[in-house]
């Protein structure tokens, strides 16, 4: 390969909260490792990757000029975006007024609630799910609806669409959040799915907000249709939100954007989105998008993918051929995997407390579930160079589900 996905990086005193975090996040992070096991970071979704070289030279070269005063955006900016959606997603008739800036995701999140709805009015949410929707959401003061995700016959996570509906309508919803691909499921729902979806929401005018921030890492066999992209309607009626930081790990830089192509519904957002003047763009979160979004940006996210796909391959293997009683339906899209550990608990008379910190004590530095909905669940992130997957599972296997 041409980059690299195999070194591995020390992130200790790097700001990183997935090795410097352990242990100082009650209730969020896991716990330290006890003497002898150094960190293996499989938590917070973010990537133990070097990124692409481009990014870090684009932001290198901007702070080489000794001022970063007031700004507008570049209409590179733009025309980067507008080139990836096409590229990637082959999202065509994007322009430069459909997009705007976001500080984050779950801040567009937000800004769109708050346009389109009053504190106390219900939002319908698919369950597992992520726990930063379940925050904002509750934050600012909305009722959570949850439509659980059901497995089908082969063990695919699949939208319950009689559930949807029938709670639509019970609570009088007119507000839906999508996780498209989804978190943490990692389900890459299916243009069918999506079209059905979306005729449950046109039926009930519901404003969607399609949180699309995995979009581009997508697993081998699979591919990413955007809302807005399955019909006239749905295009006119969805709020989708897009970011270069889970993509490229840039995060800590923070930048996300919209794309909105309804004109009222834009307005309304951008409206809600200024009122607490401080969804501004940094300098640098804009040339690390410039450089992420670069031609070499596309080939190091192709390499990413396969790195990925056999990372996932070869865990959900493993766990099926060690791991008895341990389930998990392999993801399509995202790093995450979604651990069913009910059965494991139960045949050996364990809480879901007692296995998480069985895996901690070892240096697997997993995330408890639960707060994604998910009763007796386990979320594990698999983007780490092979060879740490490897030891994550050596060290699972010995110490914690065949101990």
């Amino acid at each position: 390969m041409k980059y690299d996905f195999t070194s591995i990086m020390d992130r200790h005193g790097k700001d990183a909260i997935a090795v410097d975090g352990l242990g100082a996040i009650p209730g969020f992070s896991p716990e330290l490792p006890e003497k002898g096991f150094d960190v293996i970071p499989m938590w917070v979704a973010d990537m133990n990757f070097p990124t692409v070289p481009t990014i870090s030279e684009a932001i290198i070269e901007r702070a080489k000029h000794p001022a970063f005063g007031y700004f507008m955006p570049e209409d590179e900016y733009f025309n980067s975006i507008i080139r990836w959606q096409e590229k990637r997603h082959n999202l065509t008739g994007l322009t430069k007024e459909c997009i705007g800036y976001e500080n984050g995701v779950l801040g567009g999140v937000v800004s769109t609630l708050c346009a389109f709805s009053a504190p106390g009015d219900p939002v319908l949410l698919h369950s597992p799910t992520y726990i930063g929707f379940t925050g904002c959401i509750e934050n600012n003061g909305r009722k959570i609806i949850l439509s659980p995700l059901k497995k089908d016959e082969k063990g695919i996570w699949r939208m319950d669409f009689e559930d949807m509906a029938a709670k639509i309508k019970a609570n009088k919803i007119h507000v839906a959040v999508f996780c498209n691909p989804h978190n943490p499921c990692g389900r890459v729902w299916e243009k069918w799915e999506i079209e059905k979806a979306m005729e449950i929401y046109k039926a009930n005018d519901c404003v969607v907000i399609s949180d699309e921030i995995w979009s581009d890492i997508i697993l081998k066999g699979h591919k990413h249709i955007p809302v807005q992209s399955v019909s006239e309607d749905a295009k006119n009626r969805t709020a989708a939100f897009y970011a270069p930081s889970k993509t490229f790990n840039l995060a800590g830089l923070i930048g996300s954007y919209h794309i909105i192509y309804n004109s009222y519904l834009r307005d309304r957002v951008r409206a809600q989105s200024s009122k607490p003047h401080y969804n501004d763009m940094n300098v640098l979160s804009m040339h690390a998008l410039i450089g992420a979004y670069k031609p070499e940006g596309y080939e190091w996210v192709d390499e990413l993918c396969s790195v990925l796909s056999g990372n996932v391959d070869y865990v959900c293997d493993y766990i099926a051929a060690h791991f008895e009683g341990v389930h998990v339906s392999k993801p399509e899209g995202t790093y995450m995997l979604f651990l069913d550990c009910s059965e494991w608990c139960e045949k050996h008379g364990k809480t879901i407390d007692e296995l998480e910190k069985s895996g901690w004590k070892v240096g697997v530095a997993w995330q408890d579930g639960r707060m994604f909905h998910g009763p007796c669940a386990i979320r594990l992130n698999v983007a780490l160079p092979l060879s740490r997957v490897k030891e994550a599972m050596s060290r699972l296997d010995k110490y914690v589900f065949n101990a």
